[in-house]
């Protein structure tokens, strides 16, 4: 997906937002703390809603999320 301002975001795309490492965004996937869905063009892969991932950054401290 593109980095536009689209509903939905890639994995990728949204460990760039929270600025965070791979670890720990596979971490908060498998807790809950990121809801995500299957992605409809590819199955394997997981996307998340755009809004979910800027509410969670909002909350994170500045030093994690900067």
């Amino acid at each position: 997906m593109a980095k536009s301002e689209g509903e939905y975001v890639s994995v990728a795309e949204a460990r760039e937002i929270l600025g965070v490492s791979k670890p720990r965004m596979t971490e908060m996937l498998k807790d809950g703390t990121l809801p995500w869905e299957p992605n409809p063009v590819d199955r394997r892969g997981k996307i998340l809603r755009r809004v979910d991932v800027l509410r969670l950054a909002a909350k994170l401290p500045k030093k994690e999320a900067a």
